[in-house]
Order: C-alpha cells, then sequence, then structure tokens
C-alpha cells in the first residue's frame, strides 16, 4: 500500500521567545514490509536541522531556532510503501538488547491489578503468542478508547483504574501488563490509515506496543484497535514509554505560554491500482 502522510505543527507563543530547541522523532525509517518513498521536514522561519540517530534506533532531528520567536510552523510531508507482515518487525535498526525493554518507568510501572493481568498472560504459557493476543484483547476490553489524546501523562494503573485513554494510553497499560508477564515490551509512536478506524485515530499520530515473543522476535500489537498492525501503519519511533518516542519534544528560553495546534492528513492507495494508472 502506498501511504501519503502530511503532518502539521503549529506554536505560537503569548510572548517572544528568546531561543527555541526541539528534538523531533517524525522521520520513519526502512524495513522488511515498510519502504520510505519520501520525507521532508519543512520549517516556517529561519532555523538549523541536524539529523543522527539516538540510542534506540531511531532517526531524529534536532531543530534549533534564534529570537525573537513568536510562531513555528512546522511541516511533515512523506510517502511510505508498506505490506502486511502480521505484526513481525524485522530489519528495524535495533541498537538494544530485547532485555533493556523490561526495565519500567514511571509512566509503566505496575500495580497489584496490572500484575494480575500479566500473571494471566504469561510469556511462559505453552503458546507465548496466543498469551500475547490475549492481552492484547483484555486491555482492549478493559480500557474505552476516547476521541481525543490525554492532556496530562497518567501513569498506566491510573488510566486502567479510570478504564478510558487515548492510544498511548492503551500503549502504556500494554507495556506494564506485558512487561509484568515477562514479555519485553516498548513504545511506538507511528501513523495509521485505515477508513474503519475512528477518525481520532486517522487524524493525528497513533501509537501502539511491540513485545519480544519467543522464537518470533518484535511483533507489534495495538490494543485501540485490538490487532497488530498491517500494511495501514507506518512506524516511525520507539522507546521504552512515550517519553522516549515523543514526536516532539523541547526546551524554551523565554516568558509567557504556547499554543499548540496539530493537523495530520493520512491517505493511501493501493500498489496495484497505481500500477495500473501507470
Amino acid at each position: 500500500m502506498r501511504i501519503l502522510i502530511s503532518h502539521r505543527t503549529e506554536y505560537r507563543f503569548t510572548e517572544p521567545q528568546a531561543r527555541v530547541v526541539q528534538l523531533l522523532r517524525m522521520t520513519p525509517d526502512s524495513h522488511l514490509g515498510q519502504s520510505v518513498v519520501d520525507w521532508r521536514i519543512e520549517v516556517d522561519c529561519d532555523a538549523r536541522l541536524k539529523s543522527r540517530r539516538d540510542g534506540f534506533g531511531n532517526i531524529v532531528s534536532m531543530l534549533y531556532l534564534e529570537g525573537p520567536i513568536d510562531c513555528i510552523g512546522l511541516s511533515v510531508t512523506g510517502e511510505v510503501l508498506t505490506e502486511d507482515r502480521a505484526g513481525v518487525v524485522n530489519g528495524a535498526a535495533n541498537l538494544l538488547p530485547a532485555g533493556v525493554f523490561l526495565r519500567p518507568t514511571d509512566l509503566t510501572r505496575t500495580n497489584a491489578a496490572i500484575d494480575l493481568i500479566g500473571a494471566a498472560h504469561g510469556i511462559s504459557a505453552d503458546d507465548p503468542l496466543g498469551a500475547a493476543h490475549a492481552l492484547c484483547g483484555e486491555i482492549h476490553e478493559r480500557i474505552a478508547c476516547t476521541p481525543d489524546r490525554s492532556t496530562d501523562m497518567r501513569t498506566a494503573a491510573e488510566i486502567l483504574e479510570a478504564g478510558a485513554g487515548c492510544s498511548m494510553d492503551m500503549a502504556h497499560v500494554m507495556i506494564a501488563a506485558a512487561r509484568a508477564a515477562g514479555f519485553p515490551a516498548r513504545f511506538v509512536n507511528g501513523y495509521l490509515c485505515d477508513e474503519e478506524a475512528a477518525p481520532q485515530q486517522r487524524q493525528a499520530p497513533h501509537f501502539w506496543a511491540e513485545l519480544h515473543v519467543p522464537d518470533y522476535g518484535w511483533i507489534g500489537f495495538d490494543p485501540a484497535c485490538e490487532r497488530c498492525p498491517d500494511e495501514n501503519y507506518v512506524r516511525v519511533a520507539i522507546g521504552l514509554d512515550y517519553r522516549d518516542a515523543a514526536p516532539i519534544s523541547g526546551a524554551r528560553i523565554g516568558g509567557g505560554h504556547e499554543v499548540l495546534r496539530v493537523g495530520v492528513d493520512v491517505s493511501s492507495e493501493a500498489v496495484g491500482q497505481l500500477q495500473t494508472q501507470n
């Protein structure tokens, strides 16, 4: 499938900023099942952009702007060819051993309730892949996917107790429960292009989890949609939790407040249709 992505982010400040530095995790990499044909990051003001790989293997770009700065417009556009590999991730940059992703974080620490879920779907089961699928299904049933992304960073325990959250929240609960079950698990930032998915999942960055399953390796699980990522997904960045894989993070020097507006448009066309047209 050919997926076209347009991701526009606009910052406006109530007071001019002396300096802004941002870390962008907005560039996908090619691997089996995902080929990046074209990708561009454009800024509507004078800025320096420098790219590298971080410790997780993500392609990251450092954005430097000198003030006075009243607003920043950031546009990301790209074209990616995808195919369905049943969620299996092969050929991606894996700079860290799987065991690192058993490490808890502030957002993914477990409590008694999460430990019980993990115990019911342990990696030691006769069918660890089936246990991982069952775990994804249970998180989907326990947490209602909300229309808008959460503005507050809640812990996995708080999200489970509330029983509702966005795809980011559901991924954190999935990761916490998976680690409690013995699966190394990591957070994924990306995009979803699926007409059957809820609009809030198609018109914003989408988030899911990847579990390291014995005999299979890394496999993606999306508890918000209760399925493994297929040709409708574009995988961008990974981390222990959202803070390691957030599309944008950074710092600014200056007073006042910032107002953020984000617009995402994801569209697709079957590769076979493209070949027929050509």
